[in-house]
């Protein structure tokens, strides 16, 4: 794959050799003749590497190293040296260099090979990396997220359609596994040994989401003291999970419609165009469809997201899965939390199957690990704290939280959707307001 080289020497000798050798290599390089200039070039633009001199007059190779790191602390580092300064080189490696080059050079393929070598050994540190993060998330296999049989005809869907490059759009009800699915997708597609990121497109406001997705250039906004790569440049060559898709707004609508129409973007307060290959697959648990009848989702953009669609059952529709579903938990949090793994009594049981499940997996989930905290051997229905399994009592919440829904959407109005009066009108804070409108669907 291209990368993004800066050279960085006083000698135009060793720059034209650096430059002959590193384009023949397919990367993109860039040069500058002091260590003051070259600090410059790379706080205005994105390397994943830089060969620097150790000596240089204005700012030393040392120097440039260290304050490199500050701006962007994952890119690699090669230093060059005279024959005899081989400690001096040692302790560049020291505050962040990969490696050193001795002058003079034996032959190019010296430095090719160590290139190769370094920038292979970044991407292979950054795939452990993602690897981990994921392991650590403890995700269930595969076939306990399609257990029931209401998840028979969404797995044959996800099978036929991880292959291809096609865009997806995952929907379903809040707790469903959306994101999941998605990464399910992502491993089994052509696309495995790449990257998968994700990023939650409700948690954030529409200027922070904007820099998130596309990143940003050294002096963009207050507070952007270096360049940041977005997410959609760091799944280049793999899968970019949008969640919850249909809470952007329509500056950022009209922004995703052109990185899906021409795979290029421009980071926030750049003018460089940049491209990227990923595969996008979204997720939404509103009706986008009557979103775009209503006028808040572009409808062209609908299309290109829903390309190939994938509706998940809510769970209350799995009752066949819910126990099976449940004991993995129990073993999840039983080992998690140094426990032996409770046992479900057969009151519990009933009581699983009996309940709603309005918050579906996700509230499965919660419910047992609170079991477990508190379990000695087995779990009982006591311990599930199901507060809602009779009719009567599913009615009064439901009856509660529509006045509450009704007072809400009314404040609203009389303050112009302005949310931080409507909080202070209701007397609560602007994140419970938040959480409510998103939870009611207003």
């Amino acid at each position: 794959m291209k990368k993004s080289i800066l050279v960085v020497d006083d000698d135009p000798l060793i720059r034209s050799f650096f430059l002959t050798v590193l384009k023949e290599e397919g990367h993109r390089v860039e040069e500058a003749d002091s260590g003051r200039s070259g600090l410059k070039i790379f706080q205005t633009a994105e390397f994943d590497l830089v060969v620097t001199d150790l000596r240089m007059p204005d700012l030393s190779g040392l120097d440039l190293i260290r304050e490199g790191r500050k701006l962007r602390p994952e890119s690699r580092w090669i230093i060059i040296t005279a024959y005899g300064s081989i400690g001096n080189a040692v302790e560049a490696m020291k505050v962040g260099a990969s490696d050193y080059l001795t002058k003079p050079f034996d032959s190019p393929e010296e430095l090719r090979h160590m290139v190769r070598r370094v920038l292979k050994e970044a991407d292979r540190e950054r795939k452990l990396s993602l690897l981990a993060e994921e392991l650590g998330r403890q995700y269930p296999p595969s076939e306990l997220i399609f257990l029931g049989k209401a998840m028979a005809p969404v797995r044959r869907l996800i099978e036929e359609v991880a292959p291809t490059p096609a865009t997806v759009l995952v929907a379903g009800p809040s707790g469903t596994g959306k994101e999941l699915v998605a990464r399910l997708i992502h491993q089994w597609s052509p696309r495995r040994d790449g990257p998968f990121v994700g990023v939650h497109c409700g948690a954030l406001a529409e200027t922070l989401l904007e820099s998130e997705l596309f990143g940003h250039e050294r002096g963009a906004f207050t507070g952007a003291t270096a360049m940041r790569k977005g997410r959609f440049e760091l799944a280049d060559g793999g899968t970019l999970f949008l969640d919850e898709i249909g809470d952007v707004s329509p500056a950022i609508q009209v922004r995703l419609l052109r990185v899906l129409q021409e795979k290029e973007f421009e980071r926030v307060g750049g003018t460089r165009t940049l491209t990227v290959d990923v595969r996008i697959i979204s997720a939404t648990h509103r009706d986008l469809r009557a979103a775009v009848a209503e006028g808040r989702f572009r409808e062209d953009l609908y299309y290109r997201l829903s390309v190939f669609p994938v509706e998940l059952p809510p769970l209350k529709e799995r009752s066949d899965a819910i126990l099976p579903l449940a004991e993995y938990f129990a073993a999840k949090f039983g080992a998690a939390f140094g426990k032996r793994v409770p046992a479900l009594t057969e009151d519990a049981k009933s009581a699983l199957l009996s309940y709603g499940w309005p918050g579906n997996i996700r509230e499965l989930q919660n419910v047992i690990e609170r079991a477990v905290i508190l379990s000695s051997g087995t779990i009982e229905a006591s311990l599930l704290n199901l507060e809602l399994e009779s009719d009567r009592q599913a009615t009064a919440e439901g009856l509660l939280k529509s006045s509450e829904r009704e007072l809400i959407r009314k404040i609203l109005e009389e303050t112009g959707g302005n949310r931080r009066k409507a909080a202070e009108a209701l007397g609560i804070s602007l994140r419970t307001l938040q959480y409510r409108i998103k939870e009611f669907g207003l």
